[in-house]
Parts: C-alpha cells; sequence; structure tokens
C-alpha cells in the first residue's frame, strides 16, 4: 500500500535548471442569467511564476474574451518576485480596458503575501 501526501510548498526551485514553462487553461465557464452568454470564465495558470517565466504570461489570454468577468485561478502556481506581480496587474489591466472584472484567485503564503503587498505599486508592466 502507497500513501502519497501532497501539499502546496514555499520552497524555492533551483531557478537556473527549472524549466521555464507556464501554461494556461480555460477550465471553467458560466453562464449565470442563463442568456446562453458566458458570463464568467476561468483561466487557471499552471507553473512557477518569475522574471524569465512571467513575461509571456500576458500573451496567452485571451483579451477579446466575451465573459463580462475573467478568474484568474492561481491555485497551481507561486509568484515568486515583483516581475509577475507587475505581469499580473498588467494583465488585470488589459481586461479592464475591454470593460471586464477580473478576480485573482488560489493564491495562498508567500505568494499571496507577495501579490497583496507589490500589486498596484509597480508602475505601468507590459
Amino acid at each position: 500500500m502507497a500513501l502519497i501526501i501532497s501539499r502546496r510548498s514555499s520552497y524555492c526551485p533551483n531557478f537556473a535548471t527549472a524549466p521555464h514553462i507556464v501554461s494556461i487553461e480555460k477550465v471553467s465557464e458560466i453562464d449565470t442569467d442563463h442568456d446562453g452568454q458566458i458570463d464568467t470564465r476561468t483561466y487557471r495558470v499552471y507553473g512557477q511564476l518569475f522574471w524569465a517565466s512571467s513575461n509571456d504570461l500576458v500573451y496567452q489570454f485571451d483579451y477579446t474574451d466575451s465573459a463580462n468577468h475573467i478568474v484568474i485561478d492561481l491555485i497551481a502556481a507561486e509568484i515568486w518576485d515583483a516581475s509577475t506581480v507587475a505581469t499580473l496587474d498588467a494583465i488585470t489591466q488589459k481586461f479592464q480596458d475591454k470593460g471586464k472584472t477580473v478576480s485573482i484567485i488560489g493564491l495562498d503564503g508567500p505568494s499571496q503575501d507577495r501579490l497583496d503587498r507589490l500589486s498596484g505599486r509597480l508602475g505601468a508592466g507590459h
């Protein structure tokens, strides 16, 4: 019998040898008012987000998405630095410029602390 224990960790990988792979997947779409139009779309981000991986993140979203509310779920990601927070600010701004509301969910611990402490304080972004 095997016992597998899984938990989120704040372990910092060796950035010099770690692959710089970040992916995004549309995981949910909700029609809250049942009018046939998607009202909320959820994007899930996977990977370690830091200066080398977060630069491409901004280009992986569909800013023409028809949903009025965009949820960015970071449950499968970690934020390691300020450049990632600046990128998330830029993504949020791009959606807001299209009249959409944005929620960022799924973070905890140091990643949530970085986002809370730095978001909106880092300049124009991308």
